[in-house]
């Protein structure tokens, strides 16, 4: 019973792979509490799971801000967010109150990029729209121009945000004959941009120059609504928009207004705001968009990594020990 009492209290924000419930459940040093369903935690749940618990284990989905953090309590050591991207964490605060914070950046590197890539090439030729042809009787004969698109051979890609899953998609294109990487960013990145010899730019040359733009970097106030109709404007007409990073750093009317107008080609998005995206959003029915569900890091082995990875983190947090991966606040 004093052991049990000894017990540090842990709440789970939804149903995670058995393999990270699991670490955490024999680890001997928490019990766990859950919310044990596929959707997200109401936030009056919330509320209820996180009151005195030492760990929070969190999604993306969950806005941990102030009112969460104060019905925590003060046993509140470690926030561990299966998740990559932490714009969802109410960040200054959880600093302020001297919790530390698991994220898992490396997990989703490959998966991330993999997504990315067929993204790219279901959007740049049309794959989305041709299966639909081929199944509502649109598909008559074979026609020199019909379903027509944009290969990569000799073209010119722009990767904004060459961190590792910017780097990662800009590798697994390489072979496809891409002439020319362009890429932009905070800050030159000479080591990365040497294994795919890419040439740092500007963000508007990256736009006035790129066939094919993909977009991997951070979420931030400087990055929130970036491409906009101006940027939009300074693209090709044949360019195609790839977003895998966070749907905030798009202005959707914007690209809707650039997709209907022909500004540029086609768009594909991983990444929406808000999510789900609401069935009768505009964008939802253009032929040359293709929209996806968020399912970048959506293969069996990741995202069970990722959850091991998010355990790991919040039990290191629990005994004082140094995490996987720390967020540095």
């Amino acid at each position: 019973m004093k052991a049990t009492q000894k017990l540090m209290k842990v709440f789970v924000t939804r149903r995670i792979p058995q393999d990270g419930l699991r670490t955490l459940t024999e680890s001997g040093i928490c019990n766990v509490e859950q919310w044990d369903s596929e959707e997200p935690v109401p936030k009056e749940e919330l509320l209820k799971g996180v009151a005195g618990a030492h760990g929070l284990y969190c999604m993306l989905t969950d806005k941990i801000d102030s009112e969460i953090l104060q019905a925590a309590g003060p046993c509140l050591k470690v926030i561990s967010t299966l998740s990559v991207g932490f714009d969802h964490l109410s960040v200054g605060e959880i600093k302020n109150r001297g919790i530390r914070v698991g994220y898992t950046p490396d997990a989703l590197t490959d998966a991330t990029a993999e997504l990315a890539v067929g993204l790219l090439l279901a959007t740049s030729r049309r794959l989305m729209e041709a299966a639909e042809e081929a199944k509502n009787g649109g598909w008559t004969a074979w026609k020199p121009l019909w379903m027509c698109g944009y290969g990569l051979a000799g073209s010119t890609v722009g990767i904004v945000g060459l961190g590792r899953i910017g780097l990662a998609i800009a590798q697994r294109l390489k072979p496809f004959g891409v002439k020319r990487f362009l890429y932009t960013g905070r800050q030159p990145r000479p080591e990365a941009a040497a294994k795919i010899k890419g040439e740092y730019v500007t963000l508007n040359e990256l736009a006035e120059e790129s066939d094919f733009i993909s977009v991997s970097c951070s979420f931030s106030p400087e990055t929130k609504g970036m491409f906009n109709g101006d940027l939009f404007s300074k693209m090709k007409k044949t360019a195609i928009f790839i977003n895998t990073s966070r749907g905030a750093v798009v202005n959707q009317d914007d690209l809707y207004k650039a997709l209907t107008t022909g500004q540029i080609a086609a768009a594909g998005l991983d990444v929406t705001v808000p999510e789900p995206l609401p069935t009768d959003h505009p964008l939802l029915s253009l032929k040359n968009c293709v929209i996806l569900p968020h399912i970048g890091s959506a293969t069996y082995a990741t995202r069970n990594t990722m959850s091991v990875l998010t355990a790991n983190n919040l039990l290191a947090g629990l005994k004082g020990e140094p995490m996987p991966n720390e967020l540095a606040l």
